[in-house]
């Protein structure tokens, strides 16, 4: 019970933790009046997959291998079928030209080349570099296209001075930092506890932990019938964690693939090929979509725990 406690509290503070350090830094960012475009492509971009990236870092640190590719593989698994297929069930998405032509066969590209870089049964450090280096390319594309696509937008900041958006920076660093250390250590607990193996737990828990950012931010889009944004967000967020968070990953700890990993890598190949089919014609995710995003990952829950 205790790990539990400890685990959703890992959760909230990694969820506030991320709020804060957006906020501060883009006030501060604002202050030395950085531009908002890059603001957006770096501050505002890597809050919604902090989570990810410090749980990952802290389990790369501490050799649990199990949780550093789980955590990546699982969240962008919900990502698609999870968060997407509640976002298309509120509000149908519309995807944008790009989004189809570019980013979602760039983020199906990133599924099969983890996988390829698996089959051996590890993730060396030569891997991440690998990754890392596509990583380096799509942000070369993505700033290209921010640039050359959108005009300048005003962006909505805190109104903090100048010492209170450091404050809030460093608070959020901090609960970053101790919420992806309660969420690690709680979830080797739980595993030990349960009986349940950490790949398990990291694919399904703790993944849904650190996605509750793109999550609520898809599901607010959606609302607000947004759906560029609903949809982007989990692409971009997938492209992020594949390329950058296991690439960094991997560099700091070369990752041996846990017994069992390779459905799991298939499944995110799966639901990238998915995204694409559904939304090729038409440029439309629609709720018959949704409802069978949500029904794959039903019976992918079913099949861990049976």
């Amino acid at each position: 019970m205790l790990s539990v406690i400890i685990l959703l509290v890992g959760v909230v503070f990694l969820v506030f933790g991320a709020n804060f350090l957006v906020d501060g830094a883009s006030v501060i960012a604002k202050k030395f009046n950085i531009p908002n475009i890059v603001i957006g492509l770096t501050i505002v971009a890597f809050g919604t997959s902090a989570p990810e990236l410090v749980v990952n870092v802290i389990s790369a640190l501490n050799g649990k291998s199990a949780i550093t590719l789980g955590n990546v593989i699982g969240s962008n698994v919900i990502n698609i079928l999870v968060i997407l297929g509640i976002t298309a069930l509120i509000y149908p998405l519309t995807v944008g030209r790009n989004t189809v032509r570019f980013e979602i066969p760039i983020a199906l590209f990133a599924s099969v080349l983890t996988y390829v870089l698996s089959k051996n049964g590890i993730l060396s450090r030569v891997d991440g570099f690998i990754l890392l280096g596509f990583f380096i390319l799509f942000l070369m594309y993505n700033t290209y296209l921010t640039v050359t696509n959108r005009e300048e937008s005003e962006l909505d900041v805190k109104n903090y001075t100048l010492p209170i958006a450091i404050g809030v920076t460093i608070l959020g660093f901090i609960l970053l930092v101790f919420g992806g250390k309660f969420i690690v250590d709680s979830a080797v607990d739980l595993a030990r506890n349960f009986g349940i193996s950490e790949r398990v737990i990291s694919v399904t828990v703790v993944s849904l932990g650190t996605s509750l950012p793109e999550l609520a931010t898809s599901v607010v889009a959606a609302f607000k019938k947004n759906t560029d944004i609903a949809i982007g967000n989990v692409v971009g967020s997938n492209i992020f964690n594949t390329f950058f968070i296991l690439g960094i990953s991997t560099v700091i700890a070369p990752i041996a693939i846990p017994s069992g990993a390779m459905i799991d890598l298939i499944l995110n190949m799966a639901a990238a090929i998915l995204l694409l089919v559904f939304v090729l014609r038409g440029y439309k995710l629609k709720r018959i979509h949704g409802l069978f995003f949500l029904a794959i990952y039903s019976a992918y829950l079913y099949s861990l725990f049976k």
